[in-house]
């Protein structure tokens, strides 16, 4: 077998533990997604380094919610200088800061996702929002996270401070396969049950405020809305709605 079939061979394995064990947990998410966005909330999505990436998947995009916001804090994403983003996502105060600087409030809720869960950066936000009364949500590698020595000075780890934790079964070191005369495993695991669980939980809160009889707003395609004067219409509708609440869109 070659390495790459290894690769996709040992994701799926993980995408499947994922579909088979976090499905109770995934309806909990659904419905405080629900919640928030019935009584007119936004939904936070904040990750530091290549977790940014699943924050920024679902930001303005077809068939996603235009009540998601992305908190994309440039020092932290790694898109630029990125060794000195691993620093920043682990400087005491960054979390809170995120939190406070954009006001987010106890009707909206926050999905944080952090594969360690161990960084202080993710593991502070979810402090100050508990403080605050906001609902969060985690993404993260449970197993994982138990496996590492804790690194917050108050001794937690983002799957202890979240209201529901979503466990993406990412392996140990985040790394997939073996590679014969190799010392170490290749191939993250880590981004693709992310995104599959954010996805997940997204689609079921439409599904779950539809049948409430609650219509959410939710983006057409850009080349949908190319083709189709209404289409473009709705998307516009809804970046005129949401153009003073979400500051970065």
């Amino acid at each position: 077998m070659e390495a790459w079939e290894k690769y996709f061979e040992e994701l799926n394995r993980v995408v499947e533990k994922v579909r088979t064990t976090q499905g109770d947990n995934i309806l909990k998410a659904a419905e405080i997604l629900a919640d928030t966005t019935q009584k007119g909330g936004i939904i936070y999505g904040f990750g530091t380094g290549h977790s940014h990436l699943v924050v920024d998947d679902a930001f303005w995009r077809a068939a996603t919610p235009a009540n998601y916001c992305a908190l994309l804090e440039p020092s932290a994403t790694g898109n630029q200088e990125i060794t000195k983003s691993y620093q920043i996502e682990n400087t005491y105060g960054i979390g809170k800061m995120i939190v406070d600087y954009h006001r987010i409030s106890k009707d909206d809720c926050m999905i944080i996702i952090s594969n360690s869960g161990n960084n202080i950066a993710p593991v502070d936000a979810a402090l100050r929002a508990k403080e605050k009364g906001i609902p969060v949500i985690a993404i993260t590698a449970v197993e994982y996270s138990e496996y590492l020595r804790c690194k917050h000075k108050d001794g937690v780890k983002l799957k202890d401070v979240a209201d529901v934790v979503l466990d993406n079964c990412s392996l140990i070191g985040d790394a997939a396969v073996e590679i014969e005369d190799f010392e170490m495993k290749v191939g993250s695991t880590s981004s693709i049950p992310n995104i599959y669980l954010q996805n997940a939980i997204l689609t079921q809160m439409v599904e779950i405020l539809v049948k409430r009889g609650f219509k959410p707003d939710v983006y057409y395609n850009g080349h949908m809305a190319f083709m189709n004067d209404d289409c473009a219409k709705h998307n516009d509708e809804l970046v005129d709605k949401y153009f003073y609440r979400i500051r970065n869109l």
